[in-house]
Parts: C-alpha cells; sequence; structure tokens
C-alpha cells in the first residue's frame, strides 16, 4: 500500500509539472511577435510586431497580407531621424510628385504605451494632426535617430510635454469655440485666418496646467544615450514594433541623398513585405 501511495504521488506530481510546462509554453505562445521581412531596394529588412499595439498590428498584418505595402516608395527620408513609406500614391509616382497625404480611408487608434519608446529601429505609425492623435492606416516610418545626451533629453522631453500640452488644450471642452474656428480655417484653406487663430492659442496655452507632465524613464534615457533614437516623438506617435535585423539597410536608406519635402533623388522602394512568423 505504502508503495501504491509513493506512486500514485510520483504521477501527481508528474501530473503537475507538465501542467505547469504546458502552461508556460502556452504563456510563451501568447507572447509570440507576428514577424514581417520588408524587401527593399537596398537589402532585408526583418520586423517584429508588438502584441501590446493590437490595433495596429492586426491593421499592419492585414496591410501586408492584402499587398498594400508592396511597391511602395519610402517617400520622406530625413538622415539621423527616420525612414518613411506607406503611402500607396507613391507606387506609380513621378519624379517631383508631392507624396505623403495617400492611404485608406480610415485612422487606427492611437496605442500608447510608456513601455514603447523611440530608440533606433522603432516601427512607428504616422499621422496628422488630428486631435485624437490617431494613425495613418498605411503610413509608418523606421527610427534611424542619433545618440542623445542628458541635455539633448531634457530638450526634448520639453517638446514632448509641449505636444501633450497642445493636444490637451486643444480637447479641453472649455477651449472648443477657438479650437472649432482653428478648424475651420483649416478647412477653408483661410491661412491667414487659421495663423491668427493659432497665436491666439499659443498666447491662450501659455498658462494651461491641465495635462500629465512626462518624463523620460531612466531606463530609456540609457538607450536614448547608448543605442540612439529620437525621444521627442515619445507618447505622441504610436510605437507598434522595432527592426531586429537589417538596421544597417535602415541607415543606408537614412543616408541617401534627398530633394525636395526630403524625398529621395534616386527612389527608393519597398518592393514587397511578407509574414514570415505569425
Amino acid at each position: 500500500m505504502k508503495n501504491l501511495n509513493k506512486i500514485l504521488s510520483l504521477c501527481i506530481i508528474l501530473a503537475s509539472l507538465y501542467g505547469c510546462s504546458q502552461t508556460t509554453k502556452q504563456a510563451k505562445d501568447a507572447e509570440k511577435r507576428t514577424t514581417l521581412e520588408m524587401v527593399t531596394d537596398m537589402g532585408s529588412i526583418i520586423i517584429e510586431l508588438y502584441n501590446e499595439t493590437p490595433k495596429h498590428r492586426d491593421n499592419f498584418i492585414k496591410l501586408v497580407e492584402d499587398g498594400v505595402l508592396d511597391s511602395v516608395l519610402f517617400h520622406r527620408v530625413i538622415e539621423n531621424f527616420m525612414i518613411q513609406g506607406g503611402d500607396p500614391d507613391s507606387k506609380n509616382a513621378q519624379p517631383g510628385d508631392t507624396l505623403g497625404n495617400g492611404g485608406l480611408d480610415y485612422r487606427v487608434d492611437a496605442e500608447f504605451n510608456p513601455s514603447l519608446f523611440h530608440k533606433k529601429g522603432a516601427l512607428g505609425a504616422a499621422r496628422d494632426g488630428n486631435l485624437a492623435r490617431a494613425s495613418s492606416s498605411t503610413q509608418f516610418y523606421i527610427v534611424q535617430g542619433k545618440i542623445f545626451n542628458d541635455s539633448l533629453l531634457e530638450v526634448a522631453e520639453g517638446r514632448i510635454n509641449g505636444w501633450l500640452k497642445e493636444n490637451a488644450f486643444k480637447n479641453d471642452s472649455s477651449n472648443q469655440d477657438v479650437v472649432s474656428e482653428l478648424l475651420k480655417a483649416e478647412e477653408a484653406e483661410d491661412w491667414t485666418r487659421h495663423t491668427q487663430l493659432n497665436n491666439s492659442i499659443k498666447e491662450l496655452m501659455e498658462d494651461y496646467q491641465s495635462f500629465e507632465k512626462y518624463v523620460i524613464p531612466e531606463p530609456q534615457r540609457e538607450v536614448y544615450k547608448t543605442v540612439g533614437g529620437t525621444p521627442h516623438l515619445d507618447q505622441n506617435y504610436t510605437v507598434f514594433g522595432e527592426v531586429v535585423k537589417g538596421l544597417e539597410v535602415v541607415d543606408a536608406i537614412a543616408a541617401v541623398q534627398t530633394a525636395a519635402m526630403d524625398r529621395p533623388v534616386m527612389d527608393v522602394r519597398l518592393l514587397s513585405v511578407r509574414v514570415v512568423e505569425h
């Protein structure tokens, strides 16, 4: 009987261990990121999409599966900053064409996460000046960035909080009258009136404090001081992935000669994007 009890106890322990290992495996599987391969004129870039930004992740996967991003240009390139692509209008663009306004007829809700930031290689979503800070349906950028020191990070922090302050002010119900007038002037392309209203808003904003100030976390500061990035975009543009291989390709694209509107003189094309692992 004692031997039988020992055997039963051993079976229970083994079953428990197996169950735990299965739970751990399931948890790890759940954490797996979708991996993409971007094939460009200048080489391949391997990217992982973050699970913490599911709306952007799922939207980007759909764009890839539908072929929306195949053959688009990197239409805006700024060395030591970022490379931007994803405008469907760029697929058949002619030299001198203005690009950067194309996309599908929807936006993706902003997904700001304090743990996701604009380190070198970060994949971010481009956007216009909409008050919800929602992202473009198709346009994205990959950060090249540069190395920052403490004083430069303080400047970046100031820029972050300036944008947070402006966004909070414009979304404050007590300021809707002047903001509505600003939007009307923009729609009417009355740029004289738009400038006047913008100046008024800047004056009203000077003493505005109804927003939560942002401080770059110390671990992220260390990354910016060693690896580099573009910290002033943090918490204002959604970061939804990162380059895990091919940063040298990002550097090569960022170094090309550009003309008006930061468009490369010689087209740099995103030939194809495919899901490597889902």
